[in-house]
């Protein structure tokens, strides 16, 4: 885990373009969740309609919902895009909490929208996070959030509880922004 000025989020971008991954479970946010790691699921509807999907998907895949979740965040690509590396800083102001992530799939389907990124070195968790905007059958709009995580280091497992809460203060923030994006906030 790293501290980090908040106003050098770009150079440090560079720093983690080329890094691996910290898991080997590459992708498994699709799919099965694999054991050893804490799991969250988080589904809210978001409305219903092609216009709600629309707006949704638009702010998660254009990284609005990080930033409007009072991220400070950076990118090597405007939209979410397969291996795009993005650092990210929580905290209060101008320092906070360095998290490096790699984009590892895209979703892209006409009612289906959606990513997931996985952890780099420095991040505070070891593991992997999907964020998708759908549409089912009966119209209904969905914002779901699968991670699967576990700390990284001592300091992160010395936060137990408080780890865990701030990973949920993040999803709850992240769905209120994508509620805001389609229309559905409730103040």
């Amino acid at each position: 885990m790293r501290l980090i000025v908040a106003g050098r989020l770009e150079r440090e971008v560079a720093r983690y373009r080329e890094a691996e991954l910290t898991y080997p479970e590459r992708g498994a946010t699709a799919g099965s969740l694999p054991a050893g790691y804490r799991h969250l699921r988080r589904r809210v509807l978001l409305g219903h309609g092609r216009p709600v999907l629309d707006a949704a998907a638009a702010a998660v895949m254009s990284w609005r919902m990080h930033r409007h979740a009072v991220l400070r965040l950076v990118a090597t690509t405007s939209e979410v895009d397969v291996g795009a590396t993005v650092v990210m800083c929580a905290g209060w102001g101008r320092v906070g909490v360095l998290a490096a992530c790699r984009v590892v799939w895209v979703l892209d389907e006409a009612d289906r929208h959606g990513f997931a990124y996985g952890t780099l070195p420095d991040h505070p968790e070891v593991g992997e996070e999907a964020f998708v905007v759908e549409r089912d059958a009966d119209d209904a709009v969905w914002l779901g959030i699968t991670a699967f995580s576990r700390p990284n280091g001592l300091l992160p497992l010395m936060a137990g509880p408080a780890g865990r809460r701030a990973q949920e203060m993040m999803t709850v923030r992240y769905a209120r922004v994508v509620q805001d994006a389609a229309g559905l906030s409730e103040g």
